[in-house]
């Protein structure tokens, strides 16, 4: 197992790009800091508490297990457990620091440290993946992920159960259109890229229509056989759309997983 050790609290774009990287090292095994490591590391308690936490980190496709780090002197010193020492330990280049070299040379665990340049940009997005695979539905969600939190990640592992989930993230001006200025907070390529990193996601896409339905030109090519939606997100022209065009419409219950708190984009504004 290649290591990663952080809060990852407020979980955004660069440490999902670190994530991805640390995997091409090998299998990805994250120590999350306790909501009580991260109030001595830093002097405040998180913005969000470990079982959100956790359950968001467990959704991320690059990250293959997570384990609760309640114990440790510093963030420079991590207590491998006897027996579990990894392969490796990965870094940023920001969090390099001697006490991690001099640890890491004590304990015999290679220090893979990543250059801030390689975490820069997004990799390109795959072509639409059309392919229809036997005894399989393919099932379409749409919206604006503006700010990617774990009621979307619930949303979406919801979504999945009905099928092979494609996600179609609102392109900017049409967000701008219906939003207002000030919106979206983050471009289209970062949000489509947060949203194709969850696993419960088949593939990411940008939308190119206008308007609540700005996904027709996406969903011609995909031909999906539902279109699922929240509460929040049900609108007429989704279901007369759906109707005249012979497509299952689904509408689920905007629920938090169990036992964390609901979340929202408008409410994280203020983070």
């Amino acid at each position: 197992m290649i290591c990663v050790t952080g809060s990852f609290d407020n979980l955004h774009a660069r440490e999902v790009r670190f994530l991805e990287e640390a995997s091409h090292l090998g299998p990805i095994q994250v120590w999350l800091y306790s909501d009580a490591l991260v109030e001595s590391f830093t002097g405040r308690p998180p913005l969000f508490p470990q079982a959100e936490r956790l359950y968001y980190l467990r959704a991320i496709r690059y990250v293959d297990q997570v384990i609760l780090l309640e114990q440790a002197a510093s963030p420079h010193t991590p207590p491998w457990p006897e027996g579990e020492r990894p392969l490796a330990w990965a870094i940023t280049e920001k969090e390099d620091h001697p006490e991690k070299r001099a640890w890491s040379a004590r304990h015999g665990v290679p220090l893979h440290v990543l250059p801030e340049s390689q975490l820069e940009g997004f990799p390109p997005a795959p072509e639409m993946d059309t392919t229809r695979r036997p005894g399989r539905k393919k099932v379409i969600v749409t919206g604006c992920y503006d700010w990617l939190h774990s009621g979307h990640v619930r949303f979406f592992e919801e979504a999945s159960a009905y099928g092979e989930l494609y996600v179609a993230v609102g392109n900017d001006a049409n967000v701008r259109n219906l939003k207002g200025e000030g919106h979206p907070l983050f471009p289209q390529e970062l949000r489509r890229y947060m949203v194709g990193s969850i696993r419960y996601v088949h593939q990411a896409l940008i939308t190119s229509g206008w308007g609540w339905l700005d996904a027709e030109p996406e969903i011609e090519r995909l031909k999906p056989d539902i279109y699922l939606v929240n509460e929040d997100g049900d609108k007429p022209e989704k279901r007369a759309y759906c109707e005249a065009h012979g497509l299952e419409y689904v509408v689920l219950r905007r629920l938090p997983a169990p036992g964390l708190q609901p979340r929202s984009s408008t409410e994280l504004r203020g983070f």
